[in-house]
């Protein structure tokens, strides 16, 4: 990890105004999600952030949701835009990847539409069987 970062999986430590701003206005996956259900998927989840070291500014953001033993699934990455190209984003997942490695999970799930490098990296790779996955999707809602 770089000297100028810090990795913190304190959910007290989270920029909530930023982190909600990255994702209702500026993600793809998670336009216009309202800040009530921002912050009770933050609390149903483990939370990461990557910090500027000097200023204190959180420039990433990710969480997993898990049961802790068998599955994960990694959600919400995002890098600040400024960020962006600095390793940022890999430092993130490598850390995030020794916080779950001790858990001796099964299997970690993820969805991206243009990040499949980054994860690649991390032993991430498209599905042997998708024919085996199947979703439920809800009615899409910022509530």
């Amino acid at each position: 990890m770089h000297d100028d970062l810090d990795f913190s999986d304190d959910p007290a430590r989270l920029d909530l105004d930023r982190v909600h701003t990255w994702l209702a206005e500026e993600s793809y996956w998670a336009l216009g999600r309202s800040r009530a259900a921002h912050e009770a998927a933050i609390a149903a989840s483990r939370n990461y952030g990557i910090y500027d070291r000097a200023s204190g500014a959180q420039l990433a953001y990710a969480r997993v949701i898990t049961d802790g033993v068998t599955f994960a699934w990694l959600c919400d990455v995002f890098v600040d835009g400024e960020a962006r190209g600095r390793g940022v984003g890999v430092a993130l997942i490598e850390r995030i990847m020794e916080t779950l490695e001790p858990l001796g999970l099964r299997r970690i799930g993820l969805t991206t539409a243009d990040a499949h490098g980054l994860y690649e990296r991390f032993g991430f790779a498209a599905l042997e069987h998708p024919e085996q996955w199947m979703a439920r999707m809800g009615p899409v809602t910022t509530e």
